[in-house]
C-alpha cells in the first residue's frame, strides 16, 4: 500500500501550486539524500568484512528512508522507523565497513596535479549559497544543493576517474565514518521545536523574573546572552535554542523594552554560536573532525575553541548593549 500511495502522494506534493519551488528543491535534495543512506545500507549489507553488517544496514537504511519518504509516511510511522534506527546504534552495532579510499601515494598523485585549485570545489559550495540567498528567493539551503552539484562537474573536469558512483561511494564512505552522530542534529533541531511546544520557554521567564529587575534590559541582554550558549551547549544547536531562549528571556525581558529586534536577535544567535564550540552535542562541528581526521584527544577540538568562545561571548554581550 505504502509502496503504491507514495509516488502518488509525491507527485500531488510536487504539482501544488500553493507550494514553493524553494520547498519542492528541498524536498528533491532530502530524497537525494536519504537514497544515498540507503545505498549505504545495502552496501553494508553486503559487506561480507563488516562485522556489524546487519545492525549497519538497518541504521542506514532507517535513516534513508525517513529522510527521503517520511513527509509522505504517517507521523506514526516515523516515529516507529527511527525508534528501529537506534537500536543498533544504541548497542554498537554501526560500524565501518570496507571502504574504497585513496591510497597515500593515489593522494598526493592527485595533489600533484590539482594542486591548489581543490579547493574551488568548496568554494563554490559556500560562494553559491550565498549567491541564492542574496539574488533569489529560493534561499542558502538551495543554494547548497546547486553548489554541490557544480562542485561534482569541477572534480569531473579535473579527471575522468571521477563518475558518479565514485561521488556515491565517497558519500556512502563519509556517512561511515561520522556514524550515527550524523543524526545527531536534526535530532536536536527537532528538539528545540519539542520543548517550545511543551512551555519550556514559559518556565524559563518564570525563573528568570525573579533575577532579573524590571525594565533592565542590559541584564536582560547578559542572561540571554548567556543563556543562549548554556542552552546551545545543552541542546548542540543555536537554531532549536534562540525560539525556547526568545520566549522565556529575549521577548519578555529585553525585546518588550524597546531593544531592536534586528539586533538582538541577529547578536543571540551567534551568543548561542559560543556555545555551539564548547559542546560536544554540536557532533558535526566538534565531535566529526575528530573521527574524520583520528584525533588521539576527543576533546581536541573543544579544548582549543573554549578560551575564543567566551572571548566572543563578551564582546557580543558589549555589542547588543551599545546597540539596542
Amino acid at each position: 500500500m505504502f509502496a503504491i500511495s507514495t509516488p502518488l502522494l509525491a507527485l500531488s506534493f510536487f504539482t501544488d501550486p500553493e507550494i514553493t519551488t524553494s520547498a519542492k528543491l528541498l524536498e528533491v535534495m532530502f530524497i537525494a539524500m536519504g537514497l544515498i543512506s540507503i545505498y549505504n545500507g545495502i552496501k553494508n549489507l553486503l559487506d561480507k568484512t563488516n562485522e556489524a553488517r546487519i545492525g549497519t544496514a538497518v541504521f542506514w537504511t532507517a535513516l534513508g528512508v525517513v529522510m527521503a519518504f517520511g513527509r509522505w509516511i504517517p507521523p506514526l510511522g516515523n516515529g516507529i522507523i527511527i525508534i528501529i534506527m537506534t537500536i543498533p546504534a544504541i548497542f554498537k552495532q554501526v560500524k565501518v565497513g570496507r571502504t574504497d579510499a585513496a591510497t597515500p601515494e593515489e593522494e598526493k598523485a592527485n595533489f600533484d596535479r590539482i594542486g591548489m585549485k581543490i579547493f574551488i570545489p568548496s568554494l563554490t559550495i559556500g560562494l553559491s549559497a550565498i549567491a541564492f540567498a542574496l539574488f533569489t528567493k529560493l534561499g542558502a539551503l538551495v543554494g547548497i544543493g546547486f553548489g554541490v552539484i557544480l562542485s561534482i562537474v569541477i572534480l569531473m573536469i579535473y579527471s575522468r576517474k571521477n563518475t558518479p558512483k565514485v561521488f556515491l561511494d565517497d558519500s556512502a564512505r563519509l556517512l561511515s565514518i561520522v556514524g550515527p552522530l550524523s543524526m545527531l542534529p536534526m535530532l536536536l533541531a527537532s528538539l528545540g521545536a519539542i520543548y517550545t511546544a511543551a512551555g519550556v520557554g514559559d518556565v524559563i521567564a518564570d525563573l528568570v523574573g525573579a533575577i532579573i529587575p524590571a525594565g533592565n534590559v542590559n541584564i536582560g541582554i547578559i542572561v540571554f546572552a548567556v543563556g543562549m550558549a548554556l542552552f546551545t551547549m545543552i541542546m548542540g544547536n543555536a537554531f532549536a535554542a534562540i525560539t525556547v531562549m526568545t520566549v522565556g528571556i529575549g521577548h519578555p525581558f529585553v525585546l518588550a523594552y524597546g531593544a531592536d529586534p534586528v539586533v538582538i536577535g541577529m547578536v543571540a544567535l551567534t551568543a548561542g554560536y559560543c556555545g555551539t564550540l564548547m559542546t560536544p552535542m554540536a557532533a558535526n562541528f566538534n565531535i566529526v573532525p575528530v573521527a574524520m581526521l583520528e584525533m588521539k584527544d576527543r576533546w581536541g577540538v573543544i579544548k582549543n575553541q573554549v578560551l575564543p568562545a567566551l572571548i566572543l561571548l563578551v564582546f557580543q554581550i558589549i555589542y547588543m548593549i551599545v546597540l539596542k
